[in-house]
């Protein structure tokens, strides 16, 4: 067999024109939290059944596609979840994603949990950023966000190793919902603000079929942004690149940055770059997405490079998501007793 010789991919662009620019990467689907807006507990009980690990890709198999994909433009890798940190032996992978050429940036998303005790494996190991979920600084309530009556306490202690492993600009993830933390983004902002942290507040998103999403728990980001305003005077700032989720603000005094991904009150599908991975081999080309493709059965089927170069590519050119775009006229249509399409991936598959 000839070897693969890769061709010039970079240019390759969607339907709407949107080029490939950031891989997600699912390690695995279990998850230690039970948060209501991903894995509610009522539904992912101790019974529930998760991958089984012949059933997850190899370390292997996830470097090679993403050596793959980093040929057709993507410079971005980031790892999720599941809970990221929960897979063995994960600076093994962060150290083989860390060599992929054309990867420029390489970050994992975490509850912080177990970061105390991986963070410094994983800076070792060759990852450049982190970005940690906390929706409450208030044990109460973020013991209720979380499902499982976990403390704040871990969590910080893995943002401090985090530090001390040498990460900076640790981007911190807060999803708003009306009634349970609507009422506390402020005290994120306090707490970290002259940290070199930024605190991002995210529009709670009806991913997947199980969190209860209703339109009226939802906080827009400018009711989130005035709230804090009344403490924390800002600007806006000018996005780092095409695609960048969160809209950025500066605080006047100089002591920090915030930043707010609104999905559903601003969606920007427009500029959407992103590749989904999950667990098990599927590809999604968005996080609403109702069907994916399969990769791990060509993967171990004995696929050339060329015949996976083949179906990702495909899969890109015939892009047309916009799920969030659409989302308004799906909901009147629901409402009205239309069928809207099957029932979309859960968050926990393929990440936030």
């Amino acid at each position: 067999m000839k070897p693969y010789i890769p061709i010039e991919l970079s240019a390759i662009q969607d339907q709407l024109g949107r080029p490939l620019h950031d891989l997600r990467i699912s390690v695995i689907d279990s998850c230690n939290f039970r948060c209501p807006y991903c894995m509610p507990a009522a539904v992912f009980g101790e019974s529930y059944q998760f991958l089984k690990p012949a059933e997850l890709l190899t370390f292997e198999e996830i470097t090679r596609l993403a050596r793959l994909i980093a040929e057709m433009g993507a410079v971005k890798i980031k790892l999720t979840g599941g809970e990221p940190l929960l897979r063995p032996w994960l600076p093994d992978l962060v150290r083989r994603l860390a060599e992929v050429d054309g990867i420029d940036d390489l970050a994992l998303i975490t509850n912080g949990a177990h970061l105390a005790r991986m963070a410094e494996p994983l800076r070792a190991a060759g990852l450049k950023r982190l970005t940690v979920s906390l929706d409450s600084l208030d044990e109460d309530t973020f013991s209720r966000m979380n499902g499982m009556a976990h403390r704040v306490r871990p969590v910080l202690d893995g943002i401090a190793a985090a530090e001390r492993a040498g990460f900076t600009g640790i981007k911190l993830n807060a999803v708003v919902i009306r009634g349970m933390n609507d009422h506390q983004p402020p005290d994120l902002v306090r707490r970290f603000r002259g940290t070199g942290h930024i605190v991002r507040f995210i529009e709670y998103m009806d991913v997947g079929n199980r969190n209860g999403w209703r339109p009226d728990l939802v906080v827009p980001s400018r009711e989130t942004l005035e709230r804090i305003s009344q403490e924390f005077p800002v600007e806006p700032v000018e996005p780092n690149y095409r695609g960048e989720v969160a809209s950025r603000y500066r605080l006047l005094d100089g002591s920090g940055e915030i930043g707010f991904i609104s999905s559903v009150s601003q969606p920007f599908c427009k500029d959407c770059t992103r590749l989904r991975l999950s667990a098990d081999g599927t590809l999604y080309t968005c996080l609403f997405a109702v069907k994916g493709t399969d990769l791990r059965a060509p993967l171990r089927g004995g696929a050339s490079d060329a015949e996976l170069v083949s179906i990702l590519t495909g899969l890109w050119k015939r892009r047309i998501d916009r799920y969030s775009e659409e989302r308004a006229a799906r909901l009147e249509a629901a409402a009205a007793g239309a069928d809207t399409g099957s029932r979309k991936v859960e968050m926990y598959t393929v990440g936030g």
